[in-house]
């Protein structure tokens, strides 16, 4: 069952929350990586591709918070299907995040992957492709048009524009104490006091989205399996979930 929903937009430090959400106890944190290292879950968020309604604890199972999408883009629905569970909202300067939008756009995992990558690595590859249904579907609802997978972001000033109606709509939805609207640049104070949980001894873990990608994959490619329960950054602090 959830307890903390994700609702902020990618690239807004939702690598760095999901470790550490795993790290003060709220793991498994369900990320876009959980669904690349195991794309059997995409199954899991098809339906919702056509508009319909899912049982969350079947599509989170195992899962006590989210963070990016496809997940953070239905924390309306999770917050009415987890009235106990807390909304983090996070955010960053809607400017660097149009930047860091178009590159994950114009990098993906496709050109991430090295050549020689293992059998796995079309099986992610397979599995992404599957899950353009969904993600055409929230790239249609946040941008008016499935066009940002295939011809990038919108210009800066729409692609803020809907940054900050984004943040508008969550703020007004939810009452001040089940919300916490967070920059991961404040580090483990504020978190840690919304979430009513100890301040860890150790630095508040700030990864790179586009690293993590790239440490994922890399993963894959040494490893060549999806064995890992949980997706941890190398240096993230995190702790794997018990």
């Amino acid at each position: 069952m959830l307890t903390v929903i994700g609702a902020g937009f990618p690239r807004t430090g939702t690598s760095s929350m999901k470790a550490a959400l795993e790290r003060l106890g709220f793991g498994p944190c369900h990320h876009m990586f959980d669904i690349m290292t195991d794309p059997a879950r995409v199954d899991r968020w098809l339906p919702l591709a056509d508009g319909e309604d899912v049982d969350w604890d079947h599509v989170l199972a195992g899962f006590r918070s989210t963070q990016d999408w496809p997940a953070s883009h239905w924390w309306r629905e999770q917050a009415e299907a987890y009235p106990e569970a807390k909304v983090v909202l996070t955010v960053r300067d809607p400017g660097d995040w149009h930047a860091s939008m178009q590159t994950l756009i114009t990098s993906g995992p496709a050109r991430f992957l090295p050549e020689d990558a293992p059998e796995d690595g079309a099986t992610l590859l397979h599995g992404m492709l599957r899950l353009r249904p969904v993600l055409g579907r929230i790239s249609a609802s946040v941008f008016g048009g499935e066009q940002i997978f295939r011809e990038g972001m919108p210009d800066v000033a729409e692609s803020v524009a809907v940054f900050e109606r984004h943040v508008a709509e969550v703020r007004e939805s939810l009452p001040p104490d089940r919300l916490l609207v967070f920059d991961v640049r404040e580090g483990w104070e504020p978190l840690c006091r919304f979430l009513e949980a100890d301040v860890p001894d150790e630095p508040f873990p700030h990864l790179n989205d586009a690293a993590s990608l790239r440490a994922t994959l890399d993963r894959l490619w040494r490893l060549g399996s999806f064995d890992s329960p949980s997706f941890l950054p190398p240096g993230s602090g995190a702790q794997p979930p018990r």
